[in-house]
């Protein structure tokens, strides 16, 4: 018998209702509430990233908050959900539960340490064959098996056709797009992972993205049928992301190291290329020195080069918090740009920290900046938001869905440093604009939440297991594997 070590206390639970997703400017495919049977048990498959690694450290970014967020929010809809990633340590317990209703494998498949995306390929089929083994001795059986990235869903195709159920798949993040995108110091997507994002698409029963955007970009590079891609919005947890009072905000700034009075700018991300945070600070950087140019302050350094921007008389600051990961991370070293640039001393860097210490982060910025090249949503900018404060955000993506331009934040076309300096600094030095754009944002965040993600997935897996059984009697198969019951479309799950 194995073991379940208990997590729930530690890791809380699904976000608070706050509105439907579909009141965003893009509604789901799936609104329509299901008229057959619904799933009672999902399988997730996280191979390369566990929903509980640390988002900002290594690979773990928006999708591993993604995962959680929607596990705990499909089993408060009554789903039971089995989530399998690969174990990367010796001390990780085989099962987790880390919710009422949902319960983490960690499966032994090579190495127990973290692996680099380019090594995990070879470490694909240990990884099936331990699920296969894992689940056929615990006697489950599940309605649909859910994907995300294209290494998983190589996996779920697998898994997928021995359980004889429909596979789900959410990309997150897709080659062509990132390469059509390339920041400069990036290294290109590998054709060996577009050729696997093709199979996938090609072999999946439906596809769910983020976007409108998404789902164009998914029938341009990959002839992915649109009327297998559903567009489910994601949310924010509106239970820990909220506003605070003004002097929650000056203890935050207190904590973190910021004077009374600075006009704060943040970064929360991975230190990667594609997420542009040289760009910003570039930026910062400009917007300094032309508020110094302004007021006729600056003196050189004491070596003569560059500018010494003297902490005393320039309010702005820049708070970047976040861990090196990806591609081209050798580009990336943001502490000696910073010293180069001569604003070493005006910018906090700080490791990624969990979401009660993140929120600490955007109630003391005066805004939050998200800059990437590419976004496939961009969680981060509707944090910010619930927390109410503006997201200055490249135009790229779900960035231009997750921010109202003009109403809580402002978006900005390409990555032209001296562009986003102008307008970083006209928001922060617009003390009226901004406050106002700090009342709505909550609003903003409140029309995604996770509860409305689950309920629309639930409605694509239903759909996805009507059209598996009805294919699978055209085909002739009978009902091989899918019972047919009025509970759900495939046989029950055993009871434990």
């Amino acid at each position: 018998m194995q073991v379940v070590t208990d997590i729930r206390s530690a890791t809380g639970g699904p976000d608070e209702p706050g509105g439907q997703s579909g009141q965003g400017p893009s509604a789901s495919a799936a609104q329509t509430r299901p008229s057959g049977p619904l799933p009672r048990r999902v399988a997730v498959i996280s191979f390369h990233t566990s929903p509980l690694s640390q988002p900002g450290v290594g690979d773990a970014g928006g999708l591993n908050v993604y995962v959680l967020n929607t596990a705990r929010s499909l089993a408060a809809t009554g789903v039971e959900v089995e989530v399998f990633t690969r174990a990367t340590s010796a001390t990780q317990e085989p099962v987790v539960q880390i919710g009422d209703g949902v319960r983490l494998h960690h499966i032994t498949a090579g190495p127990l340490e973290a692996l680099g995306r380019q090594e995990l390929p070879v470490q694909m089929a240990p990884f099936i064959s331990e699920v296969l083994r894992q689940v056929a001795a615990d006697g489950t059986r599940f309605d649909v098996v859910h994907s995300h990235y294209w290494l998983s869903g190589q996996a779920a195709t697998v898994l997928a056709q021995v359980w004889d159920i429909p596979l789900i798949h959410t990309a997150h993040t897709l080659a062509a797009v990132k390469n059509t995108f390339l920041a400069a110091g990036d290294e290109p997507e590998p054709d060996y992972r577009r050729l696997g994002e093709q199979y996938v698409v090609d072999n999946t029963d439906r596809t769910v993205v983020n976007t409108e955007r998404e789902r164009d970009d998914l029938v341009r590079f990959y002839d992915a049928s649109p009327s297998r891609v559903d567009v489910i919005v994601p949310g924010a947890d509106l239970a820990c992301y909220s506003p605070g009072d003004p002097r929650g905000t000056e203890h935050a700034r207190r904590r973190l190291g910021l004077p009374h009075g600075a006009k704060v700018v943040a970064f929360v991300g991975r230190i990667q290329p594609l997420k542009a945070p040289d760009v910003l600070l570039r930026a910062f950087a400009a917007l300094v020195k032309d508020s110094l140019d302004d007021a006729g302050d600056a003196e050189p350094d004491q070596d003569g080069g560059g500018q010494l921007v003297r902490s005393h008389i320039t309010p702005y600051r820049l708070v970047i918090v976040g861990g090196y990961s990806g591609n081209g991370i050798g580009a990336m070293d943001l502490h000696s740009l910073a010293r180069e640039l001569g604003v070493a001393h005006l910018v906090t860097f700080l490791p990624p920290r969990p979401p009660q210490d993140l929120v600490e982060v955007y109630r003391a910025a005066d805004v939050v900046a998200v800059p990437s090249y590419s976004e496939s949503f961009g969680l981060v900018a509707l944090e910010a938001q619930a927390c109410g404060t503006p997201v200055v955000a490249a135009n790229v993506g779900g960035l231009s869905i997750a921010v109202a331009d003009g109403e809580t934040g402002v978006l900005i076309d390409g990555h032209d440093v001296a562009v986003w300096g102008r307008e970083l600094r006209a928001l922060l030095d617009a003390d009226a604009r901004r406050i106002a754009m700090s009342l709505r944002a909550p609003e903003r965040a409140r029309g995604f939440c996770w509860t409305s993600t689950a309920e629309d997935l639930v409605a694509t897996y239903a759909a996805a297991m009507a059209e598996y059984r009805k294919r699978r009697a055209d085909e002739g198969a009978g009902s091989a594997g899918v019972d047919g019951d009025e509970s759900g479309a495939v046989a029950p799950a055993k009871e434990e």
